[in-house]
């Protein structure tokens, strides 16, 4: 009888993501919504990228990063919004139990990737306001690189141990994740085994991975946000903070989201709060990012403007 029950959860293979099943009527504006962004992310992300390598103005530091910035949210929208789009034109939520966890894999360790790269990011432009005798020969070429690999090195380490641990977990049914992708939390709670350990060690590789460049980041602005106010001129103060002013942007919206969301109590009632802050850090942060740095960067606009 034991075997017979173990063999039925391990033969559970799929997974079904609610997402916002709760609104049928919806399915086909929301499909069109997301369809937009996704498109409007994907080109202007891509100009950016192809901006920062063809044209040689954009060969420094801050444009660099700004492009594997950018790359890197192809890779995060890529990640969530096909299959969203998918359940909201076929109907069917169903993924397999493989492509739930290597959506979260990637997920996840985009998601650490973004956290670094957005604090080499402000360490740049710490450099730039706070030592700017010494920026050339800091932000080197061979620095630069080291600095972008190491973000994306670090955040695709970052998940690779629970993610060999559960793809060696049976599930258990009912097995509906009520989330619009595959995050840990929900996921979860459809295997049979005990996830204390795995969710202990979750967070600590979490702690790890996000919460040091969290701290230089807020370490960085902290040391901006000083020495601009040490600037006796109003227009020497408003130049400064103009140069920081689209990362700083970028930098509240993702983690004042991302903190919202894991601080939040999973409870019946605040799901709903939560997915729709998921949107924010998934779907939203890499559709405005690009509109954010382009918007407010009179160069990248006036060299878009004459790509066109």
């Amino acid at each position: 009888m034991e075997n017979a029950v173990m063999w039925n959860h391990s033969s559970t293979t799929e997974v079904t993501l609610l997402g916002f099943s709760h609104h049928p009527g919806l399915q086909v504006p929301l499909f069109l919504l997301f369809l937009m962004i996704y498109i409007m992310t994907m080109a202007a992300n891509i100009s950016i990228v192809v901006l920062v390598v063809a044209d040689w103005h954009f060969h420094t530091p801050m444009y660099f990063f700004l492009g594997n910035l950018s790359c890197l949210e192809v890779c995060y929208s890529s990640t969530i919004l096909p299959r969203l789009l998918a359940s909201f034109l076929a109907g069917n939520r169903a993924i397999s139990i493989h492509c739930c966890i290597l959506q979260f894999y990637c997920f996840g360790s985009l998601t650490a990737a973004e956290c670094c790269l957005l604090a080499v990011m402000s360490l740049d432009r710490y450099v730039a306001i706070c030592r700017p005798l010494h920026y050339a020969a800091l932000m080197r070429v061979r620095s630069c690189l080291h600095l972008a690999a190491g973000s994306w090195i670090s955040g695709f380490l970052s998940t690779i141990a629970n993610t060999y641990w559960m793809s060696g977990m049976a599930l258990c049914g009912p097995t509906d994740l009520d989330h619009f992708f595959c995050d840990f939390t929900p996921l979860l709670k459809l295997f049979c085994s005990d996830t204390s350990l795995m969710a202990l060690v979750t967070l600590l590789l979490s702690a790890l991975f996000t919460l040091p460049p969290f701290l230089l980041t807020l370490t960085s602005y902290m040391c901006i946000i000083t020495a601009i106010l040490r600037i006796p001129s109003s227009t020497g103060r408003h130049k400064a903070f103009s140069t920081c002013s689209s990362h700083l942007i970028v930098v509240t919206l993702y983690y004042g989201t991302i903190i919202f969301v894991y601080v939040l109590p999973d409870t019946d009632t605040l799901r709903p709060l939560n997915k729709l802050f998921s949107l924010f850090y998934t779907v939203i942060t890499p559709f405005a990012n690009p509109l954010i740095y382009s918007l407010r960067n009179r160069e990248v606009r006036e060299t878009l403007r004459r790509a066109f």
